[in-house]
């Protein structure tokens, strides 16, 4: 699925861009320059920039398109989804469980989130293109990739 969505993004960056003879320095539609003959073409974004591939298009349409996974927030959801209640009682004081989690063993929460991100990103749910700096739910790339 990773590979089908990227293949997707990819020819939907050349779709948005335009061959450029740099050399020439003028659009080559044809995919070949009509005044040097050379097909070594860079690819021109027109308002962003000219540059050689494609990964650049499509970090500029994921960063135009979509807002990244907050993973904080997700690994947050997922936990209070799963207690049976959100606030816990010490004492005659009451407070927030995540809360209480995050603060008293940080470690434990970091590996806890660690571990949430790699199994939603083995799932399928979640999808990085830079190494997982940066994560995109799967079903909103679709979207985009279907339009």
């Amino acid at each position: 699925m990773n590979s089908e969505i990227k293949l997707k993004l990819e020819q939907l960056a050349i779709s948005r861009s335009i061959p450029f003879c740099y050399s020439c320095y003028h659009k080559c539609p044809t995919g070949s320059c009509n005044i040097c003959g050379s097909d070594d073409l860079m690819r021109l974004l027109p308002g962003v920039a000219c540059e050689y591939g494609t990964d650049w298009i499509i970090k500029e349409i994921l960063q135009e398109k979509l807002t990244p996974v907050n993973m904080d927030k997700a690994f947050e959801e997922s936990v209070r989804s799963t207690l049976e209640s959100e606030t816990v009682t010490i004492g005659w004081m009451n407070f927030d469980c995540v809360t209480v989690m995050k603060e008293q063993d940080p470690i434990s929460w970091e590996m806890a989130q660690s571990e949430f991100e790699t199994f939603e990103e083995s799932e399928g749910n979640i999808i990085s293109f830079d190494n997982g700096r940066t994560y995109y739910w799967t079903s909103h790339l679709e979207d985009l990739v279907s339009d």
